[in-house]
């Protein structure tokens, strides 16, 4: 056994550890994560000699990135509690009935297109956290509304906050290796490589696209319908395709004659609006309306700690443009945000920030907050406190609703900070303050070690490695910065193509987005399901292998027939 493969042996140990103490000990995350921290420093400092105070300053660093997320995450869950006080969510619920009651319906029209819209305006994980509390203000079980949304919350994660996943993370990455290519005539331009790939991936997700919704509605009928059966899912079949078709046209055109950086966005906003418009009109509307049955027969399993389920008699206090406004408002200030050309995501950036710099005297080991680009901070925070206004809240219930999201940050917060401590510890190992020498870091030998075993398969197997990356980091962005030039360089050595190779990178990162703990962690906070992490990882993981397998399929048949030969 070779030494890197021993390493990859070790490396996993900590990931093993974690989801063995959440899937099979079903131990929630807040007392999970910490033990899996744990083991990874230890690791750390055994097999990669990495000395304990540079370990300690990984650790600072994840806990110091960690409040950035905690930031997204209070944001999330003060907009609900928000709408929740001031009558505007019982509103919108009363105004998706108007819609459509049929709650596979609303899961497509909340979980698809609205997270799609939200993730290519915003991304870190923000879909899942909006998305899962609406649903759950309209009668969906905590657990399915959770599933749902991380699970839709895939095909439009490579395109999100506004191309940032192909824009950075391969700009990190692949930036030196496509200038090359540039000088020597095999790419006319940085924008063309990037737009290339944009493509290339938009090809790889499109099959999902279209399958996720059926198999996802088949999926929570399955598990968590009255009658337990795949048949009621899939019987909403037309009306997923007539959604993803609204979706799709837009999101492809837009990769194939713009770039990476409005699929997503504009795809989910034409798309709502076409599905919205269609839904009032029974367009492909299944004839039955279905929903999950009464609250009392629901398995406990299902719920939380907190639950709008119960109540059908829903009413308006206020007009349903009065209470959607907020999130009009927030999805306008995330686009406005988030293009660079306007100039107000440059200022955000750099104002309002902090810089962490030679954290415990180690020059390597920094971190940054942007305190008022996080999207926590605005809109969602910033949101909140205007809807106050908007709708006229009385002080005694806007308190209220501060108070409750402060209380539910407890569990979120312990577990947030050891999971990324542990990711900056993964990250760091690539170096050794002691030595001065850089080497192969934890995901790095994970991925070389996958590489040895698959060989010539491995277009079948590399977007794996993007989903894994994800799953460590909680983000497809890192992902890509951490085997961008790594799947590059695979590609050379086969003899394949390199932009197939790259974008299956950019698609895994994107399906990682189910599994990752981040987003598991952040979206058990925001409907009530604190320490059933690994019940939500257990339903997820397979639409992960499902989404896998399918990208793996179409980039071995895209290599096969040379569809890219750069």
């Amino acid at each position: 056994m070779s030494s890197t493969t021993v390493l990859a042996l070790l490396a996993v140990i900590p990931i093993l550890v974690a989801l063995v103490l959440m899937v099979g000990f079903r131990m929630g995350a807040m007392k999970a994560m910490p033990v899996a921290w744990l083991t990874c420093a230890v690791i750390a400092y055994c097999a990669w000699d990495l000395p304990v105070p540079y370990i300690a300053a990984l650790s600072i660093q994840g806990a110091i990135s960690a409040v950035g997320v905690l930031i997204i995450v209070f944001g999330a869950l003060l907009i609900l509690h928000t709408l929740q006080y001031s009558g505007a969510m019982e509103t919108i619920q009363f105004g998706m009935q108007g819609v459509s009651r049929d709650m596979r319906v609303q899961g497509v029209i909340i979980g698809y297109l609205f997270g799609a819209f939200i993730e290519g305006a915003a991304g870190f994980g923000t879909p899942a956290a909006l998305a899962a509390p609406l649903l759950l203000s309209l009668g969906f079980p905590p657990l399915a509304a959770a599933v749902l949304c991380l699970v839709f919350n895939s095909f439009p994660v490579t395109f999100g906050a506004v191309g940032t996943p192909i824009l950075v993370g391969f700009g990190s990455s692949l930036k030196a290796v496509a200038e090359e290519a540039v000088v020597a005539g095999s790419l006319p331009s940085l924008d063309q490589f990037y737009k290339l790939i944009g493509e290339t991936t938009t090809l790889l997700h499109a099959p999902m696209a279209i399958i996720i919704g059926i198999f996802m509605l088949g999926f929570t009928t399955r598990f968590f319908g009255p009658t337990r059966s795949w048949k009621d899912g899939l019987a909403c079949w037309k009306f997923c395709l007539f959604s993803a078709a609204a979706f799709l046209v837009p999101y492809l055109l837009l990769a194939w004659t713009v770039g990476p950086e409005l699929p997503s966005l504009v795809g989910g906003l034409i798309g709502l609006g076409i599905v919205i418009s269609g839904a009032k009109a029974g367009i492909c509307v299944p004839k039955d309306i279905w929903t999950f049955g009464s609250i009392e027969k629901w398995d406990p399993s299902w719920t939380g700690n907190i639950s709008f389920a119960g109540k059908t008699d829903y009413k308006a206090s206020m007009s349903q443009f009065r209470a959607w406004l907020p999130y009009i408002i927030i999805g306008a200030i995330l686009v406005l945000t988030r293009i660079d050309k306007l100039g107000i995501k440059g200022w955000l950036n750099n104002h309002g920030d902090a810089l962490f710099a030679n954290i415990l005297d180690f020059p390597t080991v920094k971190e940054k907050l942007s305190f008022l680009y996080l999207p926590g901070t605005i809109p969602f925070a910033l949101v909140a406190i205007l809807t106050v206004f908007l709708h006229k809240m009385p002080a005694k219930k806007a308190v209220k609703a501060w108070w409750d999201t402060i209380v539910k940050m407890k569990a979120p917060t312990i577990s947030l900070i050891a999971s990324v401590a542990l990711v900056k510890i993964f990250q760091g190992s690539s170096f050794n303050p002691a030595t001065g020498l850089s080497g192969d870091s934890m995901p790095m030998v994970m991925a070389k070690t996958c590489v040895a075993v698959v060989g010539s398969a491995w277009p079948m197997f590399a977007s794996f490695i993007g989903g894994l990356g994800a799953f460590i980091t909680g983000s497809n962005t890192v992902s890509d910065m951490l085997f961008g030039l790594f799947q590059w360089d695979v590609a050379g050595q086969l003899g394949i193509s390199k932009i197939i190779i790259v974008s299956a990178q950019a698609a895994g990162g994107a399906m990682g987005n189910m599994i990752c703990i981040h987003n598991i962690v952040a979206v058990c906070a925001v409907v009530g399901l604190v320490n059933r992490e690994g019940d939500i990882l257990k339903r997820t993981f397979w639409p992960f292998i499902l989404y896998g397998l399918v990208v793996g399929i179409m980039a071995t048949i895209l290599i096969a027939t040379n569809f890219r030969s750069f």
